[in-house]
């Protein structure tokens, strides 16, 4: 149990490690390139914080265990929604576009439907997959162009983020490359024992995959959008914290199980109803805290937050 323990805990940190210099690489690369900043923050970097998120359920579906791998992203999406933008309001409340609240969260709610459709018969075949990959690629054709057109209101983040990496050393292309081939190295080798390690301790515990890849899973997983998304709040930048969820949360049912069901079909059975419509349930909330004043309150952050601490006893007293 101890040696599952820290696999698990090694294989997260060597997750999260890999997931970083990946980014750093890929984004060096694409500023060679000159890529402008909207297409690197849209592709590049929401890659690269969902980097963990992915291997793991890959690995996971790949290894047999489909109820991780789809746990995982319900798990996260869970968690994105109702932690990370509660603690993150609680910090600083936050502000939050028109374009946001009439475009990027329904289509994160579409996409939480959508999935939620996909496991009523218990099962995201290839067909499945290829719908959900098909929508993400709707998703970034409509996000890229929507930031071309609304320059104005993406201005402030376009200047943050230039001075950010103005501020941040030049790499050169033989490091770039690099830090991808280690990134990637270090996703793969830690997804295998990471997983391996949260399968054993469910075996051990006599605790379902699904479970552990709602809670320990998922939570685990989520750590680079809960830094980004409290960092972004604590400095007042309240639209860069609640577009990286959005952004994850799109990306992590639309991409990753689309992806991943396209390469391994996946047979559900222990994610619930109850845990799919808390997937749904949490962004409907996150809409109308938004849509009241287009800003998300401390109170309604400290609602969201408690949201989530209910749910994850619900599982704990289910487990």
């Amino acid at each position: 149990m101890f040696l599952n323990i820290v696999f698990i805990v090694a294989g997260m940190a060597i997750v999260l490690w890999g997931a970083d210099r990946l980014t750093e690489g890929a984004v060096a690369v694409a500023e060679k390139m000159k890529v402008s900043q909207i297409v690197i923050g849209l592709t590049v970097v929401a890659m690269g914080t969902s980097m963990p998120e992915f291997c793991v359920s890959l690995v996971s579906a790949l290894k047999g265990t489909p109820d991780l791998a789809v746990g995982n992203v319900v798990g996260s999406n869970i968690f994105n929604t109702l932690l990370i933008v509660g603690i993150a309001a609680l910090v600083c409340p936050m502000t939050i576009l028109k374009t946001t609240v009439r475009k990027d969260i329904p289509f994160a709610m579409v996409a939480a439907v959508l999935l939620m459709m996909m496991c009523f018969d218990g099962k995201i075949g290839r067909i499945d997959a290829a719908v959900l990959f098909a929508f993400f690629l709707i998703f970034m054709y409509m996000t890229v162009r929507g930031a071309q057109i609304e320059k104005s209101d993406m201005q402030k983040e376009n200047e943050l983020a230039q001075e950010a990496l103005e501020e941040r050393p030049k790499m050169n292309s033989v490091m770039s490359a690099v830090w991808i081939v280690v990134g990637l190295a270090c996703l793969i080798g830690g997804s295998n024992l990471f997983v391996e390690g949260a399968t054993q301790v469910a075996r051990a515990l006599n605790v379902s995959d699904a479970v552990i890849g709602l809670t320990i899973v998922a939570g685990g997983t989520s750590l680079p959008e809960l830094a980004t998304s409290v960092v972004a709040a604590r400095k007042g930048n309240s639209g860069i914290a609640i577009g990286n969820v959005l952004g994850s949360n799109v990306f992590n049912i639309l991409f990753i199980l689309g992806l991943t069901g396209l390469i391994s079909p996946m047979e559900i059975q222990g994610i619930t109803m109850t845990d799919l419509s808390m997937m749904v349930i949490s962004m409907i909330m996150i809409w109308l805290f938004s849509f009241t004043k287009y800003t998300i309150e401390r109170w309604e952050g400290f609602v969201l937050a408690g949201g989530f601490i209910g749910y994850l006893s619900y599982l704990i007293m289910n487990a």
